[in-house]
């Protein structure tokens, strides 16, 4: 069995420790790009660029394996979302793993979460709604996405930046 309240004292021992409200500036100026897999490009296209409503920015040839396509979708805020492919390379399944990506979370506004959640109907998309601003569904290749009517720097109405 899970001991809650240990996880909860060391959760507390961690805030405690680490978490500082004079923090520092960030060394990072912004994630330039989070980079996926994707099986098949054109679905992936399609999905993120007709269904998101992402636009596609730039198909390039992947420096480090040839013959793999690299492409970039637009987030907003000068934010972009990476895809390779991998041809002939038997990359597997989507699989969640330690140290793998758990899900992507993008913030939308809350008339772009609901034209989104209808486009995703519409699609036939699956998704798990939660806590009336987050909705949870699969790519193309089964990476979790998560739309989050949130700003950026909230999260379910409290600030965490």
């Amino acid at each position: 069995m899970v001991d809650l309240a240990a996880i909860e004292a060391e959760r507390a021992r961690i805030r405690e420790a680490y978490l500082h409200a004079d923090r520092a500036a960030s060394a990072a100026s912004g994630v330039h790009h989070v980079a996926l897999l994707s099986s098949d490009v054109e679905a992936t296209v399609r999905f993120y660029q007709e269904i998101l409503g992402f636009p596609l920015t730039e198909v390039i040839e992947n420096r480090d394996y040839q013959g793999s396509t690299h492409f970039f979708f637009d987030l907003g805020n000068g934010n972009l979302l990476a895809f390779f492919d991998f041809p002939g390379l038997d990359v597997g399944p989507y699989a969640e793993v330690l140290g793998g990506l758990h899900h992507l979370a993008i913030s939308v506004d809350r008339p772009t979460w609901e034209r989104l959640r209808d486009r995703l109907d519409a699609a036939g998309v699956p998704y798990q709604a939660e806590s009336e601003s987050s909705l949870y569904f699969r790519d193309p290749d089964g990476a979790r996405i998560e739309l989050l009517a949130d700003p950026l720097g909230e999260m379910y109405g409290t600030k965490i930046l």
